[in-house]
């Protein structure tokens, strides 16, 4: 009997200076269970239930100040007392072996409350990508008009977290197909590429975290379009550093999805309960 091949996305991955074990992520997953905007003892256990050996988790988006909330009870980082309650957390989910990413609505003090990296969230209509898209962008200023000058804004900000956490701490979502909050591009493939070749290249950036097309709504049965996963693969081809994927993934589609090298899949939060109850990835049931 032939040996079973090795399923591609829990194979090993060296991310910079982290090593993975696998290929599967935890992206963010806003819960508004923060009362008051502290990060509380229960969030402690909710990562560590997802977090593996060389594991890759993202934090739900924390704001950074108390004007930058965009919905009740997300978690802050803009108080000491925000960063001391996430520092157990932190610890916690570190201890299980896993790495531990804070993305930020805009940027705060993860490093200081001992995250490992920091996501900036460049998706999804919020500020930063009402700068990108056309259809939210109507400035006629330098931040307007040109894709170069709608991509200005990020830039400028992705330099600025760059030059605090270092670029190999770093990863950028973007979601150039998406069309939430009715934040829309009418050419999201040049925007992709210009964010990927004109910002994230030259700035080092580890990782790409990319909203794919898949969840990109059919306009004439309201339906996700959930093209194959090949769609994103000339973002991938742009992008120098790690690529990761999410959007419209199950357990199914995914073992189905090819894994190019330097390739990370994010889970949705449905996706995500078929490995929590398996927390072990590498195949010992829990």
């Amino acid at each position: 009997m032939e040996p079973i091949p090795p399923t591609p996305l829990l194979t090993p991955y060296k991310m910079g200076q982290f090593n993975l074990s696998h290929r599967v992520v935890l992206p963010p997953l806003t819960r508004c269970r923060a009362y008051g905007n502290v990060p509380q003892p229960h969030m402690a256990r909710y990562y560590c239930q997802r977090a593996t050996p060389g594991g890759l988790l993202i934090t739900e988006a924390c704001a950074v100040s108390e004007t930058a909330r965009g919905y009740p009870d997300v978690p802050g980082l803009w108080t000491d007392e925000q960063v001391e309650a996430w520092k157990p957390i932190v610890d916690a989910v570190q201890a299980n072996g896993a790495v531990f990413f804070a993305q930020v609505w805009h940027t705060g003090r993860a490093t200081t409350a001992g995250f490992d990296g920091v996501e900036i969230h460049a998706a999804h209509g919020y500020l930063i990508d009402q700068f990108l898209k056309d259809s939210a962008n109507d400035r006629d200023d330098d931040y307007g008009g040109s894709l170069k000058n709608r991509c200005r804004f990020a830039t400028e900000v992705i330099t600025a977290v760059a030059g605090e956490v270092g670029a190999h701490r770093l990863g950028v979502r973007i979601s150039p197909f998406s069309d939430y909050m009715d934040c829309h591009d009418s050419d999201p493939e040049a925007l992709a590429l210009h964010v990927i070749r004109g910002v994230l290249n030259p700035l080092g950036v580890l990782y790409c975290h990319f909203v794919g097309p898949r969840m990109r709504v059919n306009p004439d049965d309201g339906k996700l379009a959930l093209q194959h996963m090949d769609m994103v693969l000339p973002f991938r081809r742009a992008f120098m550093g790690t690529f990761m994927v999410t959007g419209g993934y199950n357990q199914k589609a995914a073992q189905l999805s090819p894994t190019p090298m330097r390739t990370l899949l994010a889970m949705d939060g449905c996706s995500w309960r078929i490995p929590t109850c398996q927390s072990d990835l590498r195949g010992t049931p829990r």
